[in-house]
């Protein structure tokens, strides 16, 4: 943080530090040489063209001492948040308001002084007391004499005249001056009053005069024995207890000292955590920048072989421009690496400073006396608040284009036109366009078909859809494929599908959007692929039959996991004393059992004269009635009220035999030897469904 603790007048570390208006500090010694006195004005009566004149001449005489300083923003003690005099009337006093818009500045009297700040030019005016009239600035001085005894800094003689000063010895703890041993012979010698003068070693006498000033800036300058005990809100300034009831502090709003400083130092607190998060960033993109470099040398050598290669293949035609194409590489290596080096020149002063500033913060918040944290406190969040605000525009701008070399050649020109040969710039690609005639949508499955941007090198496209219901987009597809079939998409929906474009340079733009929509009903068939392997299926997968005599399961072809679907078996054949079992179930389900004894099945098992509910091996709800030969069971799974139900030719069977269902779930059937289904799918659900 050295770059805060050095005078912006001497380059040295601070010395007696005092606070200007503008929050910019110098050395005192450094205030006094850069003081310069003014000429007294007369005052002019406020009538008439002699006020306008004696106006004018004031104004006219500020501008000419000091063009470029902001002469309003001077006249208020207030205006600033801090109080930059010693005594009341340090000030030359305040403008008036004339008329017309000129402003009338007040007399300048004998002996007063001026002083432009070296950083921001603003001009402070004083009275014959001059700069010792600027506040003390507290904690830049314990911060600095905290940083000299932690790098072992040997504080310098305050009255040397040789360049540069002596070491100092010792400290006076009643002059609160530093001498070294031949100014304290000549300046302090040990009789008559100064003779009981207390002479302490500098670092001990430091730490006791910090304590006797910590001392004595609680203490109230106009009310001795009072404390600052209260902050008042509207002058920015600590208050006692008799200044809020007895002058002019007595109608503003007043804080507790206490209070307000713990309220800065957690607004501060914030703000650094925040800075500090963003200069741990712009260290990892400093380093990506210093990466960037390698990875252009090595791309740019990477390129020079391709063209080598290319060029030698070609016939003597070519040689004429194959220097030239090497030559344009490295001409844009150069170029892009004074980018990157600038880049990073430009982001490791900014961090520096940044840095300073954070390190210079995290001091002020060890600060334990209120008033000299108050004093600056204010001043440091704007600071961390400004740069914080500005981080992205002064320090992350966008690398790409300087982070690679965006070349590429293209090598089907044919040889008549090998004179026009060059590079092709890598630009990202155009936005792809869908062929909306090719695109279509069957049962819960999509197609999406796309052709290749025009005039764009493309290495893959990104395939997004919604999810049906007007939500966000999410990707579906990444290849190199011109046309994408999705399956497992809900039933009854509308789905919006777009594409884009990409390329080592970047993404293109997303192609116009396009609406697909999914079939009301579900079509669907037995899968023999998802179905236990000991199962005969018809050709159209429609009808299922077993020859063991153990019940294996067949599942269909869709999953559901939204909406009310309803299917149906008929029963084709049933000469034998079984039970099959009719339901619905995951994709892990037991397919060697019955559907229902484990954890992924639901199904209603039925014989000619009863059926059971089945779960997990478990049986409920004996509901009288069975199945024949020419039977129908009909299966009902409605998800949005995640409920299973069945029927027996067109007739409920029992209640409502399953809730709570939340998932994907596929019809399923459990068959043995001597029983034959066939199933029957993209049915209306019953209407005259009651739960019990």
């Amino acid at each position: 943080m050295e770059d805060e603790l050095h005078c912006i007048a001497c380059k040295q570390l601070f010395n007696n530090p005092v606070l200007l208006p503008c929050y910019h500090a110098l050395c005192l010694n450094c205030a006094v040489h850069a003081q310069r006195p003014l000429e007294p004005t007369v005052p002019q009566e406020n009538s008439g063209n002699s006020t306008t004149s004696g106006s004018s001449t004031a104004e006219s005489h500020a501008s000419d001492c000091h063009p470029e300083s902001d002469k309003l923003s001077i006249l208020s003690e207030t205006d600033s948040g801090v109080v930059c005099n010693s005594r009341p009337n340090s000030y030359l006093g305040t403008s008036n308001h004339i008329g017309g818009g000129i402003i009338a500045f007040p007399p300048i009297m004998a002996g007063s002084y001026s002083l432009s700040c070296p950083a921001c030019r603003k001009t402070v005016y004083f009275d014959d007391n001059g700069a010792h009239n600027l506040p003390k600035y507290r904690t830049m001085r314990n911060i600095v004499d905290r940083y000299g005894e932690l790098r072992h800094i040997v504080p310098k003689c305050q009255l040397c005249e040789s360049e540069p000063a002596a070491d100092a010895t010792v400290l006076c703890e009643q002059c609160e001056v530093l001498y070294c041993d031949s100014c304290r012979d000549n300046c302090h010698p040990s009789r008559g009053p100064l003779a009981k003068h207390n002479l302490l070693e500098p670092t001990v006498g430091k730490l006791a005069l910090r304590n006797k000033i910590r001392n004595r800036d609680i203490i109230c300058n106009e009310h001795e024995e009072e404390c600052l005990s209260m902050y008042c809100m509207v002058c920015k300034t600590p208050v006692c207890a008799v200044c809020m009831h007895e002058s002019r502090h007595s109608s503003h709003d007043v804080q507790a000292i206490n209070t307000m400083c713990k309220a800065q130092k957690t607004e501060l607190s914030q703000n650094l955590q925040q800075l500090s998060e963003k200069a741990r960033t712009t260290t990892e993109f400093i380093q990506r920048l210093k990466q960037m470099s390698e990875k252009l040398n090595g791309e740019c050598e990477e390129l020079e072989r391709q063209v080598d290669a290319r060029c030698d293949a070609l016939i003597r035609s070519i040689e004429r421009r194959r220097q030239w194409l090497i030559d344009a590489v490295r001409q844009d290596k150069e170029i892009k690496q004074r980018s990157l080096k600038d880049h990073v020149t430009s982001c490791t002063c900014k961090l520096q400073k940044t840095t300073s500033l954070l390190q210079f913060c995290i001091e002020a918040l060890k600060e334990n006396d209120p008033v000299s944290f108050l004093q600056v406190g204010s001043m440091l969040i704007a600071r961390v608040s400004n740069t914080d605000m500005t981080w992205h525009k002064d320090v992350l701008p966008s690398p790409r284009s300087y982070h690679q070399l965006d070349l590429t050649l293209d090598d089907n020109t044919v040889l008549k036109a090998i004179e026009h040969m060059n590079f092709i710039q890598m630009k990202t690609p155009s936005a792809a366009l869908i062929i909306a005639e090719e695109c279509s949508a069957e049962n819960n499955s999509v197609t999406i078909a796309w052709q290749p941007p025009a005039s764009s090198y493309v290495e893959g496209y990104v395939l997004e859809l919604d999810d049906g219901n007007g939500g966000d987009f999410r990707e579906v597809y990444c290849g190199t494929e011109t046309i994408c079939t999705v399956d497992g998409l809900h039933f009854n929906c509308t789905y919006n599908a777009r594409v884009k474009a990409f390329n080592s340079a970047g993404e293109g733009e997303y192609s116009e959007v396009i609406g697909l929509q999914t079939s009301e009903v579900a079509w669907f068939t037995f899968d023999p692929c998802l179905s236990s392997p000991e199962l005969c299926f018809t050709p159209d997968n429609m009808t299922v039959t077993c020859e063991g005599f153990e019940h294996r399961v067949a599942l269909g072809s869709v999953g559901f996991s939204r909406g009310v679907h309803y299917w149906e078996f008929t029963i084709d054949r049933y000469d034998a004393d079984t039970d099959p079992s009719f339901g619905v179930a995951r994709l892990d389900v037991s397919k060697e059992e019955m559907l229902g004894k484990d954890e992924s099945g639901w199904s209603m098992y039925i014989d000619k004269q009863r059926s059971w509910f089945m779960h997990c091996r478990s049986h409920e709800q004996r509901c009288e009635g069975g199945i024949q030969v020419g039977s129908t069971v009909g299966v009902l799974l409605d998800l949005n009220k995640h409920q299973l139900s069945f029927f027996v030719n067109d007739e409920p069977q029992g209640p409502v035999a399953f809730n709570g269902l939340y998932g994907v779930f596929y019809p399923a059937v459990s068959v043995n030897r001597g029983v034959a289904v066939t199933l029957h799918t993209a049915l209306d659900a019953p209407s005259d469904i009651e739960d019990c």
